[in-house]
């Protein structure tokens, strides 16, 4: 996966020198402090609390798909390789997704999603959509609800989760460039208490405006800095036998990252993640920080490259290979979102994820 940016970021004979005896070894170490900052918190951040289900399971599906299936295997920086200002580096492209979690408990979920990338427009401006649908049936889970008693009890339900995305991204000036996320997202989990089946629960969410931002710079091939702010809002609707409420449900996620390539065809990445979550109906809030770590190689031409790293408290592998205009992107996740989950649907998981893309015109319009 290496970066070509428009020609007038290209170095000069002149510069590259410079670069490299100077911005190559002093930058990155100056760029990557607040990085570490952040990896250091993350070791004392605690778990955050378990939320909604609704929600909960969107950390298994649309919070991946924002990211992609390389960056996840690559150790899950949003900041950087999973940024919304890379779009227009894969223009001209039809993505299709398949994710699949399963727990040691028996609960799994799977999501499929489609999308397309518009052909590079001007100054590289470029659009990105893609719909996605999540399942979940036959979930255990433990709820606690004023209607169900004073402690959480043991239920089994079914869940359901629908997003439609937008992402548009285009380069500014000097190797900086910017891109705008806008979401549109529903959840829904019903489910019957084991003890009483006459006894249901339902959640239900509501959309609010949401989206994010993203941001990178790269000074030159062999580096560069990411940010990504990321805002989700909802109206939450819990149904259960003492009536219906409702309450706002907020996230706001903060990414910085940094990447460099120490030799060709090597990719060192380094981040962190600080979330805020709130959540009205089970009043719950938590706020933490967690690390992102990896590092990749292409071999065979670029034609295959092997990843791994850590998404905060997870381990990540994955690979990438390409054939003529197709390309597979695969990723591996041990315990996917589990500092944001926790063991809320069971307490060991792993995770499989796959995207095939198809360029669907070349550069030279071939």
């Amino acid at each position: 996966m290496y970066l070509h940016w428009p020609r007038e970021a290209t170095l000069t004979s002149h510069e590259a020198p410079i670069l490299r005896n100077s911005a190559f070894l002093f930058l990155p170490a100056l760029a990557w402090w607040p990085i570490l900052l952040v990896i250091v918190l993350g070791a004392l951040s605690s778990p955050a609390p378990a939320q909604s289900p609704e929600i909960e399971m969107r950390e298994l599906s649309s919070t991946q798909i924002k990211k992609g299936v390389g960056a996840i295997g690559f150790g899950g920086d949003g900041a950087t390789w999973g940024n919304y200002a890379r779009i227009w580096h894969e223009a001209d492209t039809v993505p299709a997704d398949y994710g699949e979690s399963q727990f040691d408990d028996g609960n799994r979920f799977h999501f499929e999603a489609v999308g397309l990338t518009s052909p590079s427009t001007w100054h590289h401006l470029t659009f990105y959509g893609i719909t996605m649908v999540q399942h979940g049936s036959t979930i255990h889970v433990n709820l606690q609800s004023p209607g169900l008693g004073s402690s959480a009890v043991p239920v089994t339900g079914y869940g359901a989760d629908l997003g439609i995305f937008g992402k548009v991204a285009m380069p500014l000036w000097r190797g900086l460039s910017i891109g705008i996320l806008i979401s549109h997202e529903t959840s829904h989990f019903y489910a019957v208490t084991d003890a009483a089946p006459g006894q249901s629960i339902h959640y239900d969410t509501v959309w609010r405006p949401s989206g994010g931002l993203g941001m990178i710079w790269q000074p030159n091939h062999r580096f560069f800095l990411g940010a990504r702010e990321m805002v989700n809002n909802d109206m939450e609707f819990r149904t259960d036998p003492s009536g219906t409420f409702h309450g706002e449900v907020r996230s706001s996620e903060f990414r910085l990252g940094g990447t460099f390539s120490p030799w060709k065809g090597a990719w060192l990445d380094m981040g962190g993640t600080n979330l805020i979550r709130s959540d009205a109906l089970a009043r719950t809030q938590s706020h933490f920080y967690h690390p992102n770590l990896g590092f990749e190689q292409q071999l065979l031409q670029q034609q295959l490259t092997l990843r791994g790293g850590l998404d905060e408290t997870s381990p990540t592998a994955g690979a990438t290979l390409k054939v003529k205009r197709f390309q597979v992107d695969s990723a591996y996740v041990k315990d996917m979102a589990r500092s944001r989950i926790g063991n809320f649907f069971g307490p060991s998981s792993s995770s499989v994820l796959l995207t095939l893309t198809y360029k669907y015109r070349t550069q030279n319009g071939e």
